[in-house]
Order: structure tokens, then sequence, then C-alpha cells
């Protein structure tokens, strides 16, 4: 991790968690020159931010919520990247060249990496310090990854929680209800799921397997981690064991379909209505709602677990950072504070124009997050999810995130075509150790 790393390898390495983290299209505009910070003074800020769809929505009601009731001379120029990877390759160039001065006030920035930024580019950032922020009105898992020696970074802005979402039509032909699914344990699942596959034909479980987050989202549940004391926990990890044992069984049973990569996964099992269960974060909600002709057929709970009891997972999300190239640090952080350090305003428009769920508890209270979803046959998902989101647990995290997923992701591929469950994993840990440096 204390590692300068570079960039081609960087780039490499992040390009497959774009589409879990809300990567969206769109042109690179701060990439040539407006991406510089604001002068010293005065009103204005600059952001990098990513998803016109998702985010960028998000952060200009945190604008507007600022310039109305703060600053009416407020103004944030949102300089828009294709991609969150645009991001990282811009920390990576300014920290290479130990020249900042293009990077703009502050950038949003994807939580599984921001720690081995901060630590292979220290000068890059600007620490929170005595900003006037509750934290503990934050989801404690989401404020780990941006919290770094003790010391905050970044202010969250979406929620990663992990929803299992159902097809509740599909439960009852099966003769079950979500009620069923809610606490059980993953052996229950399978039964269920074997139940709902003769009945409809449809599995009750999908994830792509070339980016397969089962696993993690399913450890995590259960409290732990892939990583231990800063190293590979796969073969000596009896829960990790269990899992990829569990996911095997359901590909067999047919209740786990693995389409071969994100699209397939997105338009094809979940739009193409192939199966009857999603779990991922809940950024996947947008996914599921495509399919217009299943409104209010569908469900939120939070996960099983090996033993039985609500599981409760994160994956994916983004907070902000104020870079070191900020001349305005004290309306930097004002900003931050004031928006997406605790006002509902913020995250009501927040989620009403960009779809972005808050891990501020707060916000799960407001007369919006509590609207029933007509998707969802009128069930507050908005709200549920933040209250889920409150339970979530730390684990050990690692720079290395992707690549363990990558790497166990295939073990189980290669054991579901044959190979030794125990060989299989202990080739994932030899290599994720080789990439690392053991």
């Amino acid at each position: 991790m204390k590692r300068k790393l570079i960039s081609a390898l960087l780039v490499s390495a992040m390009t497959i968690s774009l589409a879990a983290c809300g990567t969206g299209g769109g042109s690179s505009d701060g990439g040539e020159g407006g991406g510089s910070g604001s002068s010293e003074g005065g009103h204005k800020l600059t952001v990098y931010a990513w998803d016109p769809a998702f985010n960028i929505p998000a952060i200009q009601a945190a604008a507007d919520d600022y310039k109305e009731n703060v600053d009416s001379e407020f103004e944030l120029e949102i300089l828009e990247q294709a991609s969150s990877e645009d991001v990282e390759t811009a920390i990576t160039t300014a920290g290479s060249s130990g020249d900042y001065s293009n990077l703009p006030d502050i950038v949003l920035f994807q939580d599984h990496y921001i720690q081995r930024y901060v630590a292979d580019y220290p000068d890059a950032w600007t620490p929170l310090g005595d900003v006037d922020i509750n934290w503990d009105d934050f989801a404690a898992e989401k404020l780990d990854y941006s919290t770094i020696d003790g010391e905050h970074y970044g202010v969250p802005v979406d929620n990663g929680t992990v929803v299992a979402a159902y097809r509740t039509d599909l439960l009852e032909q099966a003769g079950y209800t979500i009620d069923d699914l809610t606490g059980c344990t993953w052996d229950k699942f399978i039964e269920i799921g074997k139940a709902v596959y003769e009945k409809t034909g449809k599995a009750l479980l999908c994830m792509n397997s070339d980016g397969n987050d089962l696993p993690y989202i399913m450890m995590q549940a259960e409290g732990v981690s892939q990583f231990k004391d800063g190293k590979p926990y796969i073969t000596e990890n009896e829960t990790l064991v269990t899992i990829v044992e569990k996911l095997v069984e359901m590909a067999k049973e047919n209740v786990l379909l693995m389409p071969n990569s994100w699209s397939d996964y997105t338009d094809k099992a979940i739009q193409g209505d192939q199966v009857a269960g999603v779990m991922n974060g809940n950024w996947i909600i947008p996914t599921i709602e495509k399919v217009a002709a299943n409104s209010g057929k569908w469900a939120i709970t939070s996960m099983p677990t090996l033993e039985g009891g609500e599981g409760y997972a994160s994956n994916g999300g983004s907070s902000l950072y104020i870079t070191s190239n900020c001349q305005n640090v004290d309306l930097a952080k004002d900003f931050l504070s004031y928006t997406f350090g605790g006002s509902t305003t913020t995250y009501d428009n927040a989620l009403k124009k960009g779809g972005v769920i808050s891990t501020y508890a707060p916000a799960g209270e407001t007369e919006v997050y509590n609207e029933g979803v007509e998707y969802f046959n009128n069930q507050p998902i908005y709200a549920d999810i933040v209250e889920m989101g409150t339970h979530v647990q730390t684990v050990e995290q690692s720079d290395y995130h992707y690549s363990a997923r990558n790497y166990i992701g295939s073990a189980i591929v290669n054991i579901i075509n044959g190979a030794d469950t125990m060989d299989a994993l202990q080739e994932a840990e030899d290599q994720l150790n080789f990439e690392m440096g053991n």
C-alpha cells in the first residue's frame, strides 16, 4: 500500500470496478485546463464528478441548497469526467509529478481506492480537521474508508448498502413470501431457490462471473474479510471456504445464474427477466426498475447468513475530498459540512434528482425518504436502505479489494467446472500474494 504505483497498473486494475460504482458516460470537460482550483477567497469552488445521471445531480442539489440557504453568491463548477477512472488518473498524474496545480478544489473519489491514494500521494489531500460534522450520524462502515490514521478526509455522498431484492409474485408461485427469505440461512435460501426454479424456471440469485461480488458481501454479512492483518485470508478462512461451497452449490442447482459479463448481468439476466432475485449494492435498483412490466412485483429485504439472522453488507460508493490545490479551504469545508455533512434538503433533492441514497441516518426520517415506491409495491425502500446501512459491520479493507474479488471469482468458476475447492482457492491466494509482493 505504501509503494508508489504505476499509473498504467492503476488504470488497468480499476476499469473493472467502474460499473459497480455509479460510473457514467459523458465528456471529460475538466480534462484540459479547467480543472484547477478556485482563486483564494471568493465564492466559487470546482469539483470533479463523473455520472450525469447519478452523482452529478446530487452534487448540484448540494450546490443549490448552499446557494439558497447559506451564500447567495456561491458558485460550484462541476467538471464532468468520463468515469471515476479519470479522477484517479488525475491524482496519479499530479502525485507522480509533484504538481497539484491542475487539480480542482474537490474531487469525488471511490471508497475502495481512497486509502491507497492517500498513502501514495499524501500531499494531494487536505484533511477535514475540525470540520463541523456529527460523524455519529453516518454509517460506521462508510466512514471506515475515508478515515485514515484517525483523521477524516472525506464526506460521504452515496450509500452502497446491499439490498436483497426479490420478485414476490414468483416467490408466491413457489409457495413462499419475502418473509421466508428475511433472516434465513443460506441453506434455507438454497431450498427456496430450488423450489422457485422448479416452478418458474428462474434463478433466485444472479451475479456476473467476471466480477463476482457475492463472496465479499456474504463475508461482510458474517463480519469477516478476505484480508487479515494486511495479507490475503483465503485458504485458512473457514467462513470464506464455506461461502464458496454454498455459491458452487447454488450454481449447480440453478439457484444462482452467473452471466459471463457485467452487461450480460444487467442487460440479459436482470432486464431480460431471467431471475427472481438480485443481491447487490442498492445502486442496482435503477437497473431492476427498467423492466416496467414488473412494477409492483418486487420487494427488498436484508441478506441471509450462514447461521440465520439478518445480514447486512455494503458494496461500492464514493465520497467528496478536498485537494491540496484548494485555495479556499474554509469555503470548501463549510460547503461540505453544511450540505452532505448534515442537510436533509440536500439529501432529499439528491434522491429526487439523481437517485442517490444517503448513509446519513437523519435523512432516512424525512418525508421524501419514507414515501412508498410504486415499483416496489409502495415499500419505503429508501428509508429501509438507510436503516439497513446502520447495521453494516466494518471489516478489514485493502487496496487490493478488486484483485481479491477477481481471483476468488475465477476460483469459483474453476470449482464449478470440476477443480478441487482448496486447490482453486490456494491458486487464488498465491496469485493475490504475488500481486501484493508478499
